[in-house]
């Protein structure tokens, strides 16, 4: 864990984590064999995190790699034609929606990790991050979806909109880590990452995210 960083921190971001499983649960009708992966899949990543095997540099492929390619190839296997009939079949748009607004808490985490120096500040929405835009319209454009106030139409461009923001941050927060494609942030790298309980930001929280948008993205093509 990050040394100097308040315990609260820690705490709303793993409650954070537990409330973004727990929306993906239920909006997916909820599916308890993939539900129980994701979960474990999180222990995993949280006990590599706390023993700091992330944050050991200079191997020939960075460990954080591990990280990202296995993210890579569980979107690969989810988006395969099979998979992505039934998640449309299962989804319920309404609290898929309302799963977005997890990215309030998450902005507020990043913000204090920028002030402790454990990310630039291009990852908080004093810098280039625009993510809680999507968060703070997210109940709103819940509430209006339920109430049929919304067109399809509208719902669809939110949801693109939203997909381009987190894409968008997380191509920053990647290229501004430690890695051999670091871009940004030299002055002040994106390390928390690589720390428990923040591992489980790219690992969990964000594919989530991004998952979320894309399965509503396709529905909503569908008609």
């Amino acid at each position: 864990m990050i040394e100097n960083l308040p315990s609260w921190i820690d705490i709303v971001f793993i409650g954070t984590v537990i409330i973004t499983i727990l929306f993906f649960h239920f909006s997916n009708g909820k599916p308890r064999y993939l539900t129980r992966f994701i979960i474990v899949w999180s222990l995993i990543q949280s006990g590599l995190a706390y023993t700091n095997y992330y944050q050991v540099l200079g191997t020939t492929v960075p460990r954080f790699a591990c990280v990202l390619v296995s993210v890579i190839f569980l979107f690969i296997y989810a988006l395969l034609p099979k998979q992505i009939d039934w998640a449309v079949k299962n989804r319920n748009s309404n609290l898929s929606t309302f799963l977005h607004t997890i990215r309030i808490p998450v902005e507020i985490v990043l913000f204090y990790l920028f002030v402790d120096k454990m990310i630039p500040e291009l990852m908080t929405f004093e810098g280039r991050n625009f993510d809680i835009l999507v968060g703070l319209s997210a109940p709103i454009i819940g509430l209006l979806s339920i109430t049929n106030k919304i067109s399809p139409k509208g719902l669809l461009i939110w949801n693109i909109i939203g997909l381009f923001f987190v894409g968008f941050i997380l191509v920053n927060g990647l290229l501004s880590a430690e890695l051999p494609i670091q871009q940004f942030g030299f002055e002040q790298p994106n390390r928390a990452i690589t720390f428990f309980p923040y591992v489980l930001l790219p690992a969990v929280v964000v594919p989530i995210v991004m998952y979320t948008h894309m399965i509503d993205i396709i529905k909503l093509k569908r008609g």
